[in-house]
């Protein structure tokens, strides 16, 4: 094992990751992350659902934590939810995008779909349940890295 020095960028890192897994939280060191569409046989990082560095949501598990929140919605205004709150909001003022944001995940999303009876029903889709904490899906990663046009 290393020697960390105390005031380092990793001893920090490190203290924060075990705060928030003594919290509940689910953490990840994703330096070697494996990306794909699945995971290569044998490969040695974890998989977080990537198929590139460009993408910084992770579809997948956004995917099933609203499924879980939301298990009476059909997949189709789940996926509805998932590109309105992934939506390119770059040619905005970042105090604009950060409360469109804010807005969905505090109020949920709205989505219309058409049920099996071909009816069309406006729902909102829940992202966090505020009321039920232990109910979200809760990951923190260390060395996730982000890949963007520049840089």
């Amino acid at each position: 094992m290393t020697f960390v020095l105390p005031d380092s960028e990793e001893a920090l890192e490190n203290a924060t990751l075990a705060l928030f897994a003594r919290l509940g939280w689910e953490t990840v060191n994703a330096y070697d992350e494996v990306y794909g569409e699945t995971p290569a046989d044998g490969a040695g990082g974890p998989y977080l659902g990537r198929a590139t560095r460009y993408e910084v949501i992770l579809h997948p598990r956004l995917e099933a934590a609203l499924a879980n929140l939301n298990p009476d919605l059909p997949l189709e205004a789940l996926q509805q939810a998932i590109a309105e709150l992934s939506r390119d909001r770059s040619a905005m003022t970042l105090v604009h995008a950060n409360r469109e944001i804010y807005a969905l995940l505090k109020d949920g999303i709205p989505v219309t779909y058409r049920d099996a009876d071909g009816e069309e029903q406006v729902e909102r889709v829940t992202v966090i349940d505020w009321a039920n904490p232990n109910n979200n899906d809760f990951l923190m990663t260390q060395q996730f890295w982000v890949t963007g046009d520049i840089y």
